[in-house]
């Protein structure tokens, strides 16, 4: 099994289409994708897998789900 590449925050916003600063918020917050590192002065990456499964955890059917 070949390992997910890692993006940086950056490349991670752009491949999910949305700014840096929201995915600090959700990194925050919760509720955002999984990610890789964030602790004291450890640099953040994200594994492709990982923005795809959030993706695919937030697909709805209707706008009430």
């Amino acid at each position: 099994m070949t390992a997910s590449p890692l993006l940086t925050v950056p490349e991670a916003a752009e491949y999910l289409r949305v700014s840096t600063k929201t995915l600090a918020r959700l990194r925050c917050e919760g509720g955002g994708p999984k990610f890789v590192g964030g602790g004291r002065g450890s640099r953040v990456t994200y594994r492709r897998t990982d923005l795809d499964a959030w993706i695919n955890s937030r697909v709805r059917s209707t706008t009430s789900e």
